[in-house]
């Protein structure tokens, strides 16, 4: 049964892990595994680690590194940085890795979507779409390679082209919103959610526990995605990994019943 789901998103560069703010100024926040055991003893729903460079650098995946984040996690684990082949996704799915991410392949070479999902499954298999909002009616842009490529089109109808190719599940990345902490835009959501019938995920713009919450009572059985609030504490924004207790979970999730 599907049910709300409230995901930690890692960015990794240099085999570090990264806090970036509107995709600019990434600050150096701990170690990849250190992290995943904390994440581990607080029994998180799902994690997303995304190495944010490979395919802006043209680098394959860092197999090594993905090895040891499988090797780790105790809970469903989506990877994404540099894949674009079969055999690259064949690859990290034999690592132990639940799922994995494209973005700019998928822009590239709309049909990888379909190939990988035929060798792996669709559930296995996520699209990333980041998108900038911009003027007073929040227009989507769509940008590739940490947001400096834009992409010709409606993101919206990129994200149903990606569903019909057999992605099982589409994350909306919103670069005008990331690491800014003042809340997810739901109006954004809204366009996507319309139109989609697989499982989403949102991420960008989360600073409280309670915009998780709106984000699920808005759209019911979604992903509520976030960094800086699992890895940031207070005003200071000083480094501490956190998750909601059971029970302000359950707040977030029950929200879920309402829609």
């Amino acid at each position: 049964m599907l049910r709300p789901r409230v995901i930690p998103s890692l960015l990794i560069r240099d085999s570090g892990l990264v806090k970036t703010v509107q995709f600019k100024d990434g600050k150096y926040v701990g170690d990849p595994i250190n992290t995943v055991r904390i994440f581990n003893e607080k029994e998180i729903d799902e994690l997303v680690v995304l190495d944010i460079d490979a395919s802006a650098n043209g680098k394959r995946p860092d197999y090594d590194v993905i090895a040891n984040l499988a090797a780790e996690c105790r809970m469903p684990l989506c990877y994404g940085g540099g894949i674009k082949t079969v055999e690259h996704a064949n690859r990290i799915i034999g690592l132990g890795v639940e799922k994995i991410s494209l973005s700019s392949a998928a822009v590239e070479n709309p049909q990888i979507v379909s190939e990988i999902a035929q060798q792996i499954g669709s559930q296995s298999v996520v699209v990333v779409i980041d998108i900038r909002t911009e003027g007073k009616k929040g227009e989507l842009s769509h940008w590739i390679y940490n947001g400096t490529r834009q992409v010709p089109g409606d993101p919206v109808e990129f994200a149903k082209e990606m569903e019909r190719l057999g992605a099982g599940e589409i994350v909306i990345n919103n670069i005008s919103a990331e690491g800014t902490m003042q809340g997810y835009d739901i109006d954004m959501v809204r366009k996507f959610r319309e139109v989609l019938n697989v499982p989403m995920t949102i991420l960008g713009g989360a600073g409280k526990i309670g915009d998780l919450a709106d984000l699920v009572k808005n759209f019911g059985v979604i992903g509520a995605a976030a960094g800086s609030i699992f890895v940031f504490k207070g005003k200071y924004r000083a480094v501490l990994v956190n998750y909601p207790s059971p029970d302000r979970k359950r707040e977030i999730t029950s929200a879920s019943s309402t829609v």
